[in-house]
């Protein structure tokens, strides 16, 4: 006889994950045989470079990594990433303790909350945010505590307001900004820093778009800033900088106490990552500068592109300077992004994100990712003209 399966109180009272409920919908379309453009996911379109996938195949041929990798992943991987952190940042790790290989970064900022949060703890985190961010906190337990960011402040948490928050144990930030592709200037995160070790939080910065930026101007990791190791652990990925978003390879880096606790979780939960990955890991973090430049560059067009194109049709939009998302107010003559959403779907074949999906203060924006060829954005752009 069957029984009575529930899932847990805490799975119930998680929301629908926006993005599945926007893949099914793509899906949805396309089995309806309709020519659907997918601005909705911020997943590259263009494959893995041919160097890393074949660092990939060479590595995985080798018997000698065909079993469980090391926790602390390769000392070869974190020694590379140390070298690339402080040619990218002027910051020395060091690679024993204060670097940790992530099955991807998404991975291990679901698992860090377990490790240095209690049940009833407060973690304030932005609005509007990526939306993995919350449930990460959920499942530790933690009191999620909204932050409104604005766009009349350039999507930067105010100060004063942070400061008047009591007994909070942790802060989650993300510069560059998914959705708002906003960039952290160097005095909000010392700020932030100053606040921290005042009040004794930790901040968890998420930085996977540290790479994707525009106009030459370099945004900063928060472990720049003095003080910084004594309270923040950052985040960086693989997935976009070298389009290896289906690899799952990131690292995490900062307060050797927080590393170490993200590693005691991890340690329980996983085996480490397949070590042929690591191999091309590492090979990817020696790409030329040159190779990297060509994929800013080629969202730039995108970006460039797009809004232009958006422009001629009466829309208002400011150009991000980094990421490869749009986050633009809805256009005249809709009430809500959710509406806009459906309307880009039903009417013209195209998936955007509503602004709601990533919190209340995301509402009236939508945002449109650079994920598709410029042929793409102007059959976009065209199909937007008929139903503006």
């Amino acid at each position: 006889m069957a029984i009575n399966i529930e899932f847990s109180d805490r799975l119930k009272e998680l929301p629908t994950y926006l993005f599945v409920e926007i893949d099914k919908a793509k899906r949805e379309a396309m089995a309806q045989g309709r020519d659907i453009i997918n601005l909705g996911i911020g997943d590259p379109d263009l494959p893995t470079h041919k160097h890393i996938v074949d660092s990939l195949c060479d590595a995985a041929k080798d018997p000698s990594n065909h079993h469980y990798a090391f926790d602390a992943g390769l000392p070869k991987l974190r020694a590379e990433i140390a070298v690339w952190f402080n040619k990218r940042f002027q910051v020395n790790l060091d690679t024993d303790t204060e670097i940790y290989p992530l099955i991807g970064s998404k991975e291990g900022i679901a698992h860090f909350p377990l490790g240095v949060i209690n049940p009833k703890d407060k973690v304030l985190l932005t609005d509007p945010a990526y939306p993995a961010y919350r449930p990460t906190i959920q499942f530790a337990g933690g009191k999620v505590i909204s932050v409104p960011m604005k766009a009349g402040n350039d999507w930067i948490p105010d100060l004063k307001k942070i400061e008047a928050y009591k007994d909070i144990k942790m802060m989650v930030i993300n510069y560059p900004n998914n959705p708002t592709a906003a960039v952290a200037t160097k005095e909000f995160y010392q700020g932030l820093v100053n606040l921290a070790r005042e009040k004794g939080f930790i901040i968890l910065s998420d930085m996977a778009y540290s790479e994707v930026y525009f106009e030459g101007k370099k945004p900063l990791s928060i472990l720049e800033i003095e003080g910084a190791k004594d309270v923040a652990i950052e985040f960086h990925s693989f997935s976009k900088t070298y389009y290896m978003t289906g690899w799952r390879l990131g690292w995490a880096c900062g307060n050797k106490k927080l590393i170490a606790a993200l590693a005691k979780v991890k340690t329980n939960c996983d085996s480490g990552i397949f070590q042929a990955i690591q191999t091309a890991g590492i090979t990817a973090l020696k790409t030329s500068d040159d190779v990297i430049d060509e994929m800013r560059q080629t969202f730039q067009d995108r970006r460039d592109y797009l809004i232009n194109g958006l422009r001629s049709l009466g829309w208002k939009i400011e150009p991000p300077m980094a990421s490869f998302y749009v986050f633009a107010k809805i256009p005249k003559g809709f009430n809500n992004s959710m509406e806009t959403a459906k309307a880009f779907l039903d009417k013209a074949d195209i998936v955007i994100t509503p602004g709601v999906g990533f919190g209340e203060n995301g509402e009236g924006y939508v945002r449109m990712a650079l994920t598709v060829s410029r042929e793409r954005i102007n059959e976009a752009v065209e199909r937007i003209r008929k139903i503006l």
